[in-house]
């Protein structure tokens, strides 16, 4: 390596240092005596012999590239002139970052005398030891597998009862009985009806805690009870290496509506609890704390593509190999004053409200806004070798999935759909899997005039027309679960797997413009042989996501 190379600013400092040592006596002899001056003068050093001869610069880069020119001295090879540069030493750092006027014991004054006067001393800088980075050894990838589901829905708090009920064409969303809305343009949501936490959840958190909580935990320990994780292998599973995230687009939103009207009384009626029960995060951490989980443990909140994002990061817990057991998903219960009057403000709900079961229709000439719902679906996902040492029951496996933003509009998707368009094709990508493959798509499809048409442009764009692609919406049936429809979808789509029938698209009576329906379910139920089930959420913000699942081979 070339000696200007070497050369450093340090390595500068270091050398002209260790020139003063040995010139200072020389320099100090040709110098005139003081006249009085206070003001101390600037010493100049002087430019080594070796320097001349080389016809070096006497600049301090100069001084460093002309010494090493040459070989060392004679004297650098001698140990007392090693000690004379008094470098390392204790006074060696001292000269350079300490205070000039420091004196020196006798013996550092010998140390430091030059062995003679007039004689230079060079330092060989040798260059530094090349860095070499380790490559990481190549591992077999972990696999992911699904051996757990749970949900709470308009259709049921189970999953079986739930799925059936989507076969069937059987709708959840109905008039809303939870409160007076009479007063509102839209009177209709996929409100849960009947929903109990006995056994689940004890009666004392039950009275504290806001429904966007009480559904994620319930629907939390469903799938462990699903999954087969009974309290004997609860106790064998590695707690340090069991997480949870579980996301929420809205939050506690009925514990902090309470707080402010308490507040309008006195800051002396507000819950105690109404802080911590509103944050996004604190259903996760609440079911952890029930568990006993300490691995990773947080949620995410980006409105309607929280679940698809909490369960890929999930995945990607385990696949890192900082877990072996994620509990994932979402969950939401927005049904109350404030959440309906904020979406009716928005102009996005449908208003349909003297025939609800017809409201929820995606992808229909005839539709005019989304219906709201609320519940929440968990996914147990677990590294393959950790689920088959247990003996578990693979449902499916989780292949990939990605995400992308539209950084285009607060509400509305990018017209020219590149977004969309993007975040799937980055999910096939990064699962390995050929856009031939996904014979099924549980689409985002949320009854809406602008986002049904772009998405279904960005898939016909992404698959062309591919003949055995068989494409529906949830939504059709329970409505739009907010933060929670991507985990009930994608048990949706798990279901499609393991039954091997996909659910009808409800509603779609008269297809909008430009929709091809051969690719759409129809009104009944259909047998498909699932190869690649595709699920979308998006939400937003211009928050896209796509997750791939398929059959455990």
């Amino acid at each position: 390596m070339a000696a200007s190379t070497v050369a450093s600013p340090l390595c500068t400092w270091l050398v002209a240092a260790c020139m003063s040592v040995s010139c200072e006596r020389d320099g100090a002899a040709k110098r005139p005596a003081s006249c009085g001056f206070s003001r101390r003068r600037r010493r100049r050093l002087p430019v080594p012999e070796c320097s001349r001869g080389g016809g070096g610069s006497a600049s301090s880069f100069g001084l460093v590239s002309s010494c090493l020119a040459f070989e060392p001295c004679s004297e650098f090879y001698s140990s007392r002139a090693a000690s004379s540069l008094g470098f390392f030493g204790e006074s060696g750092f001292a000269s350079l970052f300490g205070s000039r006027n420091r004196q020196m014991n006798r013996r550092q004054r010998r140390l430091n005398r030059a062995p003679g006067s007039g004689e230079v001393m060079a330092v060989a800088v040798q260059a530094a030891p090349e860095f070499v980075t380790k490559k990481k050894p190549v591992t077999k990838q972990r696999r992911v597998v699904v051996t757990g589901m749970g949900v709470v829905t308009p259709l049921g708090h189970d999953v079986d009862t739930f799925y059936n009920n989507l076969l069937e064409g059987v709708s959840g969303i109905s008039e809303i009985e939870t409160f007076d809305c009479s007063e509102f343009p839209t009177r209709i949501a996929g409100e849960i009806k009947s929903f109990s936490t006995d056994g689940w959840i004890s009666p004392k958190l039950s009275k504290r805690m806001d429904k966007f909580m009480l559904y994620m935990l319930t629907a939390g320990k469903k799938a462990l009870a699903d999954g087969g994780i009974t309290e004997d292998v609860m106790n064998e599973l590695d707690k340090t290496r069991s997480g949870v995230l579980i996301g929420s687009a809205m939050g506690g939103m009925k514990v902090f509506n309470d707080a402010i009207e308490a507040l309008r009384i006195s800051y002396r009626k507000m819950n105690p609890f109404c802080v911590p029960f509103a944050t996004t995060n604190m259903g996760s951490a609440m079911l952890a704390m029930d568990l006993g989980w300490m691995g990773p443990n947080y949620s995410i909140s980006t409105a309607c593509a929280t679940s698809n994002f909490c369960i890929l990061n999930a995945a990607n817990h385990i696949i890192r190999g900082e877990a072996d057991v994620m509990l994932c998903g979402g969950s939401d219960a927005a049904i109350i004053p404030i959440g309906l009057g904020g979406f009716v403000a928005c102009r996005a709900l449908s208003q349909r409200n003297d025939d609800p079961t017809k409201a929820s229709r995606p992808w229909d000439m005839n539709r005019d806004g989304f219906v709201m719902g609320e519940g929440a679906g968990v996914l147990l996902l677990e590294e393959l070798e950790h689920a088959k040492e247990r003996g578990a029951d693979i449902y499916a496996e989780f292949l990939g999935g990605s995400f992308t933003c539209d950084a285009h509009h607060i509400t509305e998707p990018r017209p020219d759909g590149v977004g969309i368009i993007l975040c799937i094709e980055n999910a096939l990508a990064q699962a390995g899997v050929s856009k031939e493959d996904v014979n099924y798509i549980n689409a985002h499809a949320t009854s809406t005039m602008a986002g049904d048409i772009m998405e279904y442009q960005a898939l016909t764009r992404c698959f062309g027309k591919n003949t055995e692609l068989r494409v529906n919406s949830t939504k059709s049936m329970i409505g739009h679960l907010l933060g929670a429809a991507g985990a009930v979808e994608a048990v949706a789509a798990v279901q499609a797997i393991r039954t091997g029938w996909v659910h009808p698209n409800v509603n779609l009576e008269s297809p909008a413009d430009g929709v091809d329906t051969s690719v759409l379910v129809g009104p009944t139920k259909e047998r498909v042989d699932v190869k690649v089930a595709l699920s979308n959420s998006f939400g937003f913000g211009g928050h896209n996501s796509s997750i791939l699942f398929a059959p455990y081979k």
